[in-house]
C-alpha cells in the first residue's frame, strides 16, 4: 500500500517539480529539472530524492534513511545505522 501511494505523490509532483520522468534501463523511474531529481526501484522498494545546492554538492536521501552528499565523483554516505562512508579520488573507506 506505501508503494502505491508513494508512486501517485510521485506522479503527482513529477509534472510541476521534477519537469520530466522516465524509466532508465535498470527498471528504476527517475524525474529530473537539472537541480532537483527523484526516483523509485521497484525491485528494492526504495524511493530518492536529490537537490544540488549552488556549491554544486548534491544531497540526497532515501526512503529508508540514507544520506548522501556527493560533488565530482567523490562523496560522505551516512546510512540509517550511523554508519559513515566516503570516497575520495584515490581511496574509499567506511567506519
Amino acid at each position: 500500500m506505501k508503494i502505491i501511494v508513494f508512486v501517485m505523490t510521485l506522479m503527482m509532483l513529477s509534472s510541476t517539480a521534477f519537469g520530466s520522468c522516465y524509466t532508465n534501463q535498470y527498471g528504476r523511474v527517475v524525474c529530473s529539472n537539472g537541480e532537483n531529481a527523484g526516483g523509485y526501484n521497484q525491485r528494492t522498494g526504495t524511493a530518492w530524492k536529490s537537490e544540488k545546492n549552488q556549491n554544486g554538492v548534491a544531497t540526497t536521501q532515501t526512503s529508508k534513511g540514507g544520506t548522501a552528499k556527493t560533488k565530482n565523483g567523490r562523496g560522505v554516505y551516512e546510512g540509517p545505522n550511523g554508519k559513515k562512508c566516503y570516497k575520495t579520488a584515490n581511496s574509499h573507506a567506511c567506519n
